[in-house]
């Protein structure tokens, strides 16, 4: 077999890749086994890394995300500027429903959570800040695939659609029709598709040129959830977020 190629980037980039939330903390043999990458070069790596602070280990001896890692991915400007700009919503919305409140961003195929605000007693969910998740399942991942490029949306639907349970639609013309429907109702709701026990209502959130950038949604029980009155809470927080994210036209004297 030959030597590796890639370079030391990537192989740096390979060991931050490791670490999953299923596997926060690894050992330097499994760090070493899941990057890709020889013990020596593991060691080596993972040394610098955490002289920088993008790693820690522990006593324990096995390795986790550091918190520079932390504060240098806060600085993105889709996550902080927006996240500053909404979270006031955000705390509405959840002071009018105590359920949970969620913002998202779509980044290529999937959509990446912003920030989470999570209702004591509220249904359960498996999302997290920073985490991922596919496009068709979850309400705000509708909205953003639904206004995304034709481009986007026809690579999505080309790819294989995962069923998180058997309400999950994964046949591609179904779901091209719902993409449709979020469109012309302005929200989305998804029903049982990521969790039986839970349903989502989302809203589009629009950038300065009228473009959809985030998504705001509202996850409640199914058995009890009215997504006919959810909405208008949910795209009033949406028109709220936009309206501070679209400059305000200047103002003359007459």
């Amino acid at each position: 077999m030959g030597a590796d190629a890639r370079s030391v980037t990537a192989k740096v980039l390979a060991m931050l890749e490791a670490f999953t939330p299923s596997a926060p903390a690894l050992s330097l043999s499994e760090l070493a086994r899941r990057a890709g990458i020889s013990l020596p070069t593991a060691h080596r790596r993972a040394a610098e890394l955490v002289a920088w602070g993008a790693l820690e280990r522990g006593a324990d001896g096995r390795y986790r995300i550091g918190l520079r890692l932390w504060e240098v991915a806060s600085l993105a400007p889709r996550g902080l500027g927006l996240r500053d700009v909404a979270m006031p919503f955000l705390e509405d919305l959840y002071e009018v429903t105590h359920e949970n409140v969620q913002l998202a961003v779509r980044e290529g195929l999937e959509l990446v959570f912003v920030e989470r605000i999570a209702g004591r007693h509220a249904v359960p969910v498996l999302t997290r800040v920073g985490g991922r998740f596919a496009l068709h399942a979850t309400g705000v991942g509708l909205v953003l695939l639904a206004h995304a490029p034709v481009a986007v949306q026809e690579q999505a639907l080309a790819a294989p659609l995962q069923a998180y349970t058997a309400k999950t639609v994964t046949e591609r013309d179904r779901l091209r029709a719902v993409l449709a429907a979020v469109r012309k109702n302005g929200y989305a709701v998804s029903d049982g598709q990521v969790t039986l026990d839970a349903l989502s209502v989302a809203a589009p959130i629009r950038g300065a040129g009228g473009e959809v950038v985030a998504a705001v949604s509202l996850v409640v029980r199914a058995d009890t959830a009215e997504p006919i009155a959810l909405a208008p809470v949910v795209q009033a927080a949406a028109r709220g977020i936009s309206r501070m994210l679209t400059p305000a036209e200047p103002h003359f004297a007459g």
